[in-house]
């Protein structure tokens, strides 16, 4: 992939080349106030570095991004205006606008203004339906409104880059191209991931379903755990699990369809010296609220009423040993519902178990990346904190990423 270096290089210098810059600016919002807040803003402040190289070199940065999940139309809740807030501040001494619109003559006239190292923030890209469209000229048609703005384009938003949307993919075919820093970086520590990583390898897998990490269980018993590395399973995903072990989980999130699947997994781990760890117990409620009932339980005595909400301190305490001798370490997805405080305590567990490991560790991104900030945990005490969930699943799957690719072409 062609760097930003190679890009200044290529159009003989970046000042005042406008230059267009798909970042990844996808945060929560709490809107329960007069004024959405960010709750997390790691992918903003992860955006910043690309962003202040391309301003030091003299470009006229307008930045595109998507917030949410709007259906093509504009949405309030959805607009990147408290995300621009967010962004002046952070580039403090950085002229800094925002336009209402993501294309059409207003964004134009908002580019045409640009001076030399200043930023535009343009609105919502899938409050446009040519963003994610499936048909090739619907998002073509996009992605050349987009081109006519910018003289270039670097991609930098790496939670995006597994789809293959306009400001992802088609963009890149249509103007001089480069990688971001972040999307760079993001790739190199990936690689590191899955070739000739260091072992015991250790991967962490959380959430609430099975059947989102289908692919990446595969590729990873397939091809990257060998003899002596171990694979953890905790969240809400692990109930289905225990199903399949013989267990009953009472009213806990369980995938019957996928107990075949799971056996199976646990019959390839044990056939390749690969251990599968499971809780032997949990914390179990009476209702998914953190003010219901609840309390430890074995994974062989979960109460048919109850559901389970979090892996309990046993079991905490098995996944911090297995943790403490790994060389390499990836996670995806929270031991339990860590946004209430009493089935937090399995996911601040494996962060502890983490901050102080000699391993190099990958947090993968979306709902881990989320919890590790929200318990307080600097991004430092990790190796690495990926921005892209999604993303950094499919990369490690072995699948081939639509704007990973177009970079190479």
């Amino acid at each position: 992939m062609l760097t930003i270096d190679d890009l200044e290089a290529r159009l003989d210098g970046l000042a005042g080349r406008r230059v267009l810059v798909r970042s990844d600016l996808n945060v929560p919002l709490d809107h329960s106030g007069e004024a959405p807040r960010i709750t997390d803003d790691g992918r903003v402040r992860a955006s910043v570095p690309t962003l202040r190289r391309l301003l030091d070199a003299g470009a006229r940065v307008v930045v595109v991004a998507h917030l949410g999940r709007p259906k093509g139309a504009p949405e309030a809740k959805y607009s990147l205006a408290p995300v621009h807030a967010r962004l002046a501040e952070l580039l403090d001494g950085v002229d800094v606008s925002f336009c209402a619109e993501t294309v059409g003559p207003r964004a134009a006239e908002a580019v045409e203004g640009l001076a030399d190292g200043s930023l535009l923030l343009l609105e919502n890209l899938r409050f446009n339906a040519g963003e994610t469209s499936k048909d090739d000229g619907e998002r073509g048609a996009f992605a050349d409104e987009l081109a006519r703005l910018a003289d270039a384009y670097v991609s930098d938003g790496f939670g995006a880059v597994h789809r293959k949307h306009a400001s992802v993919y088609d963009v890149a075919r249509r103007l001089p191209h480069a990688a971001g820093g972040l999307v760079a970086s993001e790739v190199e520590v990936l690689r590191r991931l899955t070739s000739e990583p260091e072992r015991p390898y250790a991967v962490v897998l959380g959430g609430s379903k099975v059947s989102d990490k289908l692919g990446v269980i595969d590729n990873l018993l397939g091809s990257l755990l060998t003899s002596g590395d171990r694979l953890l399973v905790g969240g809400g995903m692990v109930f289905t699990f225990l199903k399949a072990a013989g267990h009953e989980v009472g009213r806990s999130l369980l995938e019957a369809d996928q107990l075949d699947t799971v056996t199976r997994y646990v019959e390839t781990a044990r056939a390749k010296g690969v251990e599968v760890v499971l809780p032997t117990d949990v914390v179990a409620a009476a209702e998914f609220s953190a003010d219901a009932e609840h309390g430890v339980v074995p994974v062989d005595a979960i109460p048919a009423d109850r559901l389970g909400l979090d892996i309990g301190p046993e079991s905490s305490a098995t996944f911090a040993r297995h943790l403490a001798d790994a060389r390499t370490v990836f996670w995806n997805g929270p031991m339990g519902v860590f946004e209430m405080e009493p089935y937090s305590h399995g996911t601040r567990a494996v962060a502890q178990a983490l901050a102080g490991s000699a391993a190099f560790s990958v947090v993968g991104g979306g709902d881990s990346a989320a919890a590790v900030r929200t318990l307080g945990f600097p991004d430092e005490a990790f190796g690495h904190i990926s921005t892209g969930g999604g993303a950094s699943l499919e990369f490690l799957e072995g699948k081939h990423l639509p704007g990973l690719d177009v970079l190479e072409e």
